[in-house]
């Protein structure tokens, strides 16, 4: 395959899974070592979390967030102590974004784990709302019947575009059970409401996003030494006003990760590795194009092969 421009992305919550980082810290120490320096950083033992659990303490959001950018930033420098390949462009998906920062410079560690511990604390804390997944049925249905059931903006709409198999709604709860049996005629394949505590990435999150703004005001940000391809807008920045912005208005706005992708295939991206727990992203990317080289990084076994492979394309 041909190897082209190269794109490392990084997963967000839903991704998490005990054990998650345990096998590149015993293989790699110094990689582990990060975990020790996030655990310092947020004052919990955030590796005893991951690489034991309990599952539901893991699965609390303001645990959730720090954990899986800790995992990814393990992820990556466990690549980086095995290869010199560089990415062209760096993204994330929802507090993913904020690992891909710290992978294209933008964002000291400390500083990342963090506001991403804070984040998820103020995400915690809102209420109301609710979201559902729905299967097989194309964007612009989907806004449409947001549209028709609701009563003023931002009352149900998209909180993530996750490629034509998934699109994630977001909303007053009454209105999804109405939203449903209309996606269903429109021809859904399926719609899967969501065990969440609230509507994530929707107007239900403008106290969090107020919260976060102003500590994000207070964090320095550089410019990303590689593109980032971000959520909101699904286009590339590359000042550290445009970063700041960014991920101020993601805590409210939809996901945009169809058109991430989009943006970079039509930038010329052929190798997309993910760096994390599992392969949700690169899934996403296989059912776009299936001639792209994906791989993934979570574990020593995921590290070689996917050093294999870009062996074999270089």
């Amino acid at each position: 395959m041909e190897t082209g421009k190269i794109a490392f992305v990084f997963p967000g919550q839903g991704a998490q899974a005990v054990g998650m980082g345990k096998d590149l810290a015993l293989h790699y120490p110094p990689v582990g070592g990060l975990m020790a320096s996030a655990s310092t950083a947020i004052g919990i033992d955030l590796g005893k979390l991951c690489y034991e659990g309990p599952e539901e303490e893991l699965s609390q959001t303001q645990n959730t967030q720090p954990a899986l950018f800790a995992v990814g930033a393990m992820a990556l420098a466990a690549f980086r102590a095995r290869s010199a390949v560089q990415p062209d462009f760096v993204a994330g998906h929802s507090l993913g974004e904020f690992t891909a920062l710290y992978a294209a410079n933008a964002l000291s560690f400390e500083d990342a784990v963090t506001i991403v511990r804070r984040r998820g604390l103020y995400m915690s804390e809102a209420r109301g709302g609710g979201m559902a997944a729905v299967l097989g049925l194309d964007a612009a249905a989907i806004e449409e019947v947001c549209r028709q059931v609701s009563d003023g903006p931002g009352a149900l709409q998209p909180a993530n575009y996750n490629g034509e198999a998934q699109t994630v709604i977001a909303g007053r709860k009454e209105l999804i059970e109405k939203a449903v049996p209309l996606l269903q005629e429109r021809g859904a394949k399926k719609v899967v409401v969501l065990n969440v505590s609230a509507a994530f990435h929707s107007p239900f999150m403008n106290d969090a996003a107020a919260r976060l703004a102003i500590d994000l005001d207070k964090v320095k940000f550089g410019n990303p030494t590689v593109p980032l391809v971000n959520n909101v807008d699904a286009k590339l920045v590359s000042t550290a006003a445009e970063v700041r912005e960014g991920v101020k208005r993601q805590v409210t706005g939809a996901v945009r990760w169809t058109g991430v992708m989009q943006t970079m295939l039509d930038n010329g991206v052929r190798t997309v590795i993910e760096f994390g727990t599992g392969k949700t992203l690169i899934g996403m990317f296989k059912r776009m194009d299936k001639s792209l080289t994906l791989c993934n990084v979570e574990d020593l076994a995921s590290l070689e092969k996917t050093l294999e492979v870009l062996n074999q394309n270089a």
